[in-house]
């Protein structure tokens, strides 16, 4: 069946006789003339074979930062904001992990040094001390021998003796507590242990010939005074030796302690701000992630841990540089200080026990003489100078030095002390170690001056008198002017050690680890709504 209506198409689907389509299978209105006719077949075999719109080459995927798979953008919404959460995450818990370990060596080292090796180190040069005096008081005891007018002055050195012989023994048991894990100081401790009692023997022995002998000042019984050679030559050759092994240990201890934590700190600054960083980095991405996608301005969770890592970070920078600076006050500034000056004492009280043994024993005179000089040299070094023109030279140096407390023209460890002076009323303090060691010196050569001439009963008055203007009474004035100055560098060690154990305690940890807790759960609370919308 057909119609005869123009432009209809028959139950076939051709068009009928004088009709025309257009692409859609729709008719088209009959044109009047075979040009309109062509024209639409043109237009029509352009649409049906023109090319599909070819997809955006990678290069183009890449500028507008999506990974296609299938067709479909790979980095869609959801995914996006999974990925930046996850490196926040990571990124605040790194920041945690590298604080706990810069922050927590820094404690480490700071105890190492302040709490074991620094009071170790000086505890041992105290044992050098100790056993220095006992000697020096046993070769005052021969001097002053059973002359009436010692008898005082035999009852004070006795006392002293103890005393001395008391602190030794004391300094030993800590030594021994302290060197457990320490081979080499143990075998130290133990070398000294094992002699002390030999000395202390032979010292007794010689006090009970002197006293059986009845010798006269400055004229020592042989059998008294070949007892006290083999004590002080046991002492000297053993026991000082040992002593000072303990105190080098402890001090090569603190010197590595020290160079390896503020090298850890250094680098460890770094780290931490590194960290830091790529936190805050990432929670701000994921903020502008959040804002862009979802058309908010801002994510109040995301905000306050953004905040929250700032403030942390900026602390945590700021615990470094100060663990950095108490390091450098304990160990540079004071610890440093503390050991040359207790070594100095140490030294002031072997070379005044040489000054004894000097007037004591004649035949070894001239190597007593030579060790005094070593150990003044070691206390305030004078390259070239001998012991005859040593105390023109250091008065030339200390004149020097007072004009301009920054020129210091000697060496040793006074001169090491006062290159490194830190804290308030150090300088003073130094000073009157100077003035008091440059006295003691000159009362050492009258004492000699007074041998040379024959005067020894003179000399020996004036080597162990007490009174002011002879040569012990000098000599504690040295030593309580060093006394005075390790105790600006102590306290001040303790301060610092003090304060890094405050920034660094209990408190300060459990206080981080509840910023960490914090920042975590605020960044998964802050982007947990926006990923259920997604389901």
């Amino acid at each position: 069946m057909t119609t005869s209506a123009a432009g209809t198409t028959d139950t076939t689907g051709e068009a009928a006789p004088g009709t025309e389509t257009d692409p859609a299978g729709e008719p088209a209105p009959a044109g009047p003339t075979a040009t309109t006719t062509a024209t639409t077949t043109a237009r029509t075999a352009t649409r049906t074979t023109a090319a599909p719109t070819p997809r955006p080459s990678a290069l183009a995927r890449l500028r507008h930062g999506a990974r296609t798979v299938g067709g479909r953008a790979y980095w869609t919404t959801p995914r996006l904001v999974r990925g930046l959460t996850a490196l926040s995450l990571a990124a605040l818990i790194g920041l945690g992990a590298a604080a706990t370990t810069v922050l927590g060596g820094a404690r480490d080292g700071t105890d190492t040094i302040g709490h074991r090796a620094a009071p170790q180190a000086t505890r041992a040069a105290d044992l050098y001390f100790a056993l220095s005096d006992m000697d020096a008081q046993a070769a005052n005891l021969l001097l002053v021998g059973a002359d009436p007018d010692y008898t005082t002055l035999r009852k004070q050195t006795l006392d002293t003796y103890e005393q001395r012989r008391a602190q030794a023994d004391g300094d030993l048991q800590q030594a021994a507590q302290a060197a457990a894990a320490d081979p080499a100081g143990q075998s130290a401790v133990q070398q000294v242990l094992g002699r002390l009692g030999s000395y202390e023997a032979l010292v007794a022995r010689a006090q009970l010939l002197e006293e059986q002998a009845k010798a006269p000042a400055g004229q020592p019984s042989p059998a008294a005074l070949d007892a006290y050679r083999q004590a002080t030559d046991l002492l000297r050759q053993q026991l000082l030796p040992a002593a000072d092994q303990v105190t080098a240990a402890n001090e090569a201890t603190v010197e590595q302690v020290y160079t390896e934590r503020r090298d850890a700190l250094g680098s460890g600054w770094w780290w931490l701000l590194a960290v830091g960083l790529l936190a805050l980095a990432a929670l701000l991405g994921l903020q502008r992630v959040l804002a862009v996608r979802y058309h908010r301005v801002v994510n109040p969770a995301l905000a306050a841990v953004t905040l929250l890592t700032g403030v942390v970070l900026a602390m945590g920078l700021h615990l470094v540089s100060r663990a950095d600076d108490h390091l450098v006050t304990a160990k540079s500034n004071a610890y440093d200080s503390v050991i040359a000056l207790s070594r100095a004492r140490a030294v002031a009280f072997d070379l005044n026990a040489d000054e004894s043994r000097y007037l004591t024993d004649p035949s070894r005179a001239a190597a007593y003489e030579q060790s005094f000089l070593d150990k003044t040299q070691a206390i305030a070094r004078l390259d070239g100078a001998t012991l005859a023109d040593y105390n023109a030279q250091l008065a030339a140096a200390a004149a020097r030095h007072r004009a301009d407390h920054a020129a210091v023209p000697f060496g040793g460890y006074l001169g090491t002390e006062l290159h490194n002076i830190t804290f308030p009323g150090e300088q003073d303090a130094a000073e009157r170690v100077l003035a008091a060691f440059q006295q003691y010196q000159q009362d050492d050569r009258k004492i000699r001056a007074l041998r040379d001439e024959g005067r020894l009963k003179e000399a020996v008055t004036l080597n162990t008198g007490l009174s002011q203007g002879q040569s012990n009474y000098d000599f504690d004035r040295l030593s309580t002017a060093i006394g005075d100055t390790i105790a600006v560098n102590a306290g001040a060690m303790d301060s610092a050690v003090a304060a890094t154990d405050g920034d660094l305690d209990a408190s300060t940890a459990a206080l981080a680890a509840g910023a960490l807790a914090a920042a975590l759960a605020l960044t998964a609370l802050g982007v947990r709504p926006r990923l259920r919308e997604y389901r």
